[in-house]
């Protein structure tokens, strides 16, 4: 395979990180999908395998109002190639045969009861393809007591442990009443996603030495790697619930205009915060100078806070944080974020043409890479249409 090449901003060509790399995803959720969208992002030929009515994705919500299509497959499979092939077929089985010779990289959601029948079974991929990493990414994995059982995202949340801990601090103060929460989206399936991207690479990098390897993914595992922080606390005995789980000071505010969230973990970020505040009398109390005093008494200093964060613009409190070095940032809505100076400043959205030739502004990569940007042409840049590449192959 031809190794792809960009301009880089110092110029000259620039490899893409991943180009050569080929990899096969046959993908019903959205942790596996966002896995091969992050291998392709990074210069991976990503090909994915549907059925002839196409993936399921393809259908998910949210859809584009006036043209039907998912907004959520169009993130998904950006930069992807699609290719029909339906597995119950002798046919089928042929083309993922011929596919699976020239991959890298095979990522695959099947469930652990239909793999044998399909011929997707890690036994009969080692078999035959040796060299192959094969990464599995499934709910609860693809071994133990839970290995055959299904989920939605709101149930990975759950038993990942950090729908437990939701809503929790000024939204639970503000709304005690409410039931614990989902995340907005697919946030456990991303984290997924991203576990197995991660693993996949590294069993890649292995392969001369160790040759293919069996990757078995949990998303419930990444959601629970998640709440770490949480997890070392039950060493102590100390298990966290939504009412309890908060900073001692600090986290959301509502100011006079929006909402924004601060930290301060450091001394230093918290003799920025007496600054931003005005050097109030109740701050200059000489044992606050001790983090413990301070943890001790957080809710007498976030009613402090709260007072003077409603008197002020959020704008104008982050902008001067940010100079007096405390975290602080200010809760945007989607349209802010991709309006934002620093997003475009980054590249992170580019326009992308759906399969049916419209034109939208779509997050190309969660990351970048200093010495070449991740786009490199078309290809990269549209969703593919359903079965682009079958008549090729046959």
């Amino acid at each position: 395979m031809q190794a792809e090449s960009v301009s880089s901003p110092q110029g000259g060509l620039a490899e893409l990180p991943l180009a050569g790399c080929r990899v096969i995803e046959r993908s019903r959720s959205v942790a596996a999908a966002y896995a091969g969208r992050l291998l392709a992002a990074m210069g991976a030929e990503v090909v994915m395998l549907e059925p002839s009515q196409g993936s399921e994705l393809r259908r998910a919500p949210p859809l584009f109002e006036d043209t039907g299509e998912s907004a959520l497959f169009a993130y998904l499979s950006l930069g992807k190639r699609s290719l029909i092939c339906n597995l119950e077929d002798d046919a089928a089985r042929g083309m993922l045969l011929q596919v699976l010779g020239d991959a890298h990289i095979l990522i695959d959601d099947t469930s652990v009861a239909q793999r044998a029948a399909l011929g997707l079974d890690p036994e009969s991929i080692a078999t035959v393809f040796p060299h192959l990493v094969h990464v599995s990414v499934l709910p609860f994995g693809a071994a133990g007591d839970k290995a055959h059982w299904s989920a939605q995202e709101i149930n990975l949340l759950h038993a990942g442990g950090e729908g437990f801990l939701l809503p929790n601090g000024l939204a639970n103060e503000l709304f005690p009443d409410r039931p614990p929460l989902k995340i907005y989206g697919h946030f456990g399936s991303y984290q997924g996603g991203c576990m197995a991207a991660m693993n996949a690479l590294a069993a890649w990098w292995a392969a001369p030495a160790v040759g293919g390897q069996f990757v078995d993914v949990s998303v419930q595992d990444a959601v629970l790697a998640v709440g770490a922080f949480a997890l070392q606390r039950l060493g102590d005995g100390s298990l966290e619930h939504r009412t309890s789980r908060r900073f001692r000071y600090g986290g959301v505010f509502k100011t006079l205009d929006g909402y924004m969230e601060l930290l301060t973990l450091e001394d230093r970020q918290w003799r920025g915060l007496v600054q931003l505040l005005g050097s109030p009398a109740w701050a200059m109390d000489v044992a606050l100078n001790d983090p413990l005093e301070r943890s001790r008494r957080g809710d007498e200093i976030n009613g402090h806070i709260r007072e003077w964060m409603a008197r002020h613009a959020v704008d104008d409190i982050v902008r001067r944080a940010q100079e007096l070095g405390v975290p602080a940032a200010k809760y945007r809505t989607p349209q802010d974020v991709v309006q934002g100076d620093h997003e475009r400043a980054r590249g992170l959205f580019a326009s992308t043409q759906l399969s049916g030739g419209r034109e939208v502004d779509l997050l190309y990569a969660p990351f970048q890479f200093h010495c070449s940007p991740l786009r490199s042409g078309e290809a990269e840049s549209r969703v593919p249409a359903l079965g682009e590449m079958t008549e090729d192959m046959l």
